[in-house]
């Protein structure tokens, strides 16, 4: 057994039976009329011969996917049922990746293909090493406890950013109500040399999803606390300092955006919805901001990743399902 297996083999061998997919049937023509073109230029990303797939329903609310390509495999979270799950491509089945989770939400892989993984009920940031031990990224940020993290990625040079909104505070469902410690609700960055935890930015109202530009000089950063939510986005000097704050979307009533990632071209495939009809789903940002197309689902998409052999399929785990689509790019490395 290789290590990287070692880290994928560390949940239940048991497969997780799906209930019945009531309620929601896939398209049975091409093009899919799910994917709905916004603008031209969203054609050259939309494949004809490619539907909407549901892959598995039974979660209560899923999150953070992470796509681990060398074992075809996608882990995700389900956070109220303090779960992680994982897809396995080449069986078509799904399994407990790890029981008693402390309430994850956000994951990613790092340079070195490891997990890191945001825990709400434990509120640090964790990676998991080849052999499946876990090692504490952060859970304190001037002696004082971390909120309760909520996504996470890692740039280039290693260094791991988070966002730390109150979300797994709040309440008894996707962890425990506490008392938050820290004066603000901050984005940290973990230096990938030291593994020194600082403030990026105290200037964003409970942040949530955040992702890099594909040149790594942008940083996107959805904003939970304003109402309608805004996406924004920050210059990244070559030291990690962040600057220039600016509102790079400002939604409307009834969308919310939570998680994202960005394709080789710039592009934000964005979780969107809640609630508003038609527009559960994805909803894909141009790099200025410009809506040009979305992918209808039948339920709210909180996150998202690409994965598969060459990047180009989009993983959507959805509240209780999990969907996917092959699409015409690449992921961005690193997401």
């Amino acid at each position: 057994m290789t290590t990287r297996r070692a880290l994928l083999g560390a949940g239940a061998l048991t497969a997780l039976a799906a209930p019945a997919l009531a309620g929601w049937e896939p398209s049975e023509r091409y093009p899919d009329p799910s994917v709905v073109v916004l603008d031209p230029s969203f054609n050259r990303y939309r494949l004809l011969l490619a539907a909407v797939e549901r892959l598995w329903t039974g979660a209560r609310w899923s999150e953070g996917p992470a796509w681990f390509g060398d074992q075809g495999a996608l882990i995700w979270s389900d956070i109220p049922n303090n779960r992680m799950l994982r897809y396995s491509d080449a069986t078509k089945r799904v399994d407990v990746f790890r029981a008693q989770a402390n309430n994850s939400n956000g994951n990613t892989r790092d340079r070195q293909g490891r997990l890191i993984t945001c825990e709400h009920l434990t509120r640090r940031v964790t990676r998991t090493e080849y052999d499946g031990s876990i090692t504490v990224i952060a859970d304190k940020f001037e002696g004082k406890r971390l909120n309760s993290p909520n996504d996470v990625v890692v740039k280039s040079d290693g260094s791991i950013w988070f966002t730390d909104p109150p979300f797994g505070i709040l309440g008894m469902y996707e962890g425990e109500t506490a008392t938050p410690e820290q004066a603000t609700t901050n984005i940290y960055r973990v230096d990938g040399q030291t593994g020194r935890i600082s403030i990026a930015t105290a200037e964003v109202n409970r942040p949530n999803g955040l992702a890099f530009s594909p040149d790594e000089k942008k940083l996107y950063v959805i904003e939970a606390a304003a109402v309608p939510r805004i996406i924004r986005v920050f210059d990244v000097a070559t030291d990690g300092r962040l600057s220039n704050n600016k509102v790079f979307l400002q939604v409307r009533d009834g969308e919310t955006p939570d998680g994202f990632r960005v394709d080789v071209d710039g592009n934000l495939w964005c979780g969107w919805g809640m609630g508003a009809d038609g527009l559960d789903g994805v909803r894909v940002l141009n790099k200025d901001g410009a809506p040009i197309g979305h992918i209808k689902l039948p339920e709210r998409c909180a996150n998202l990743c690409f994965g598969g052999r060459h990047r180009n399929r989009l993983f959507m785990p959805a509240s209780k399902s999990l969907y996917a689509l092959y699409v015409n790019t690449q992921g961005a490395p690193g997401g």
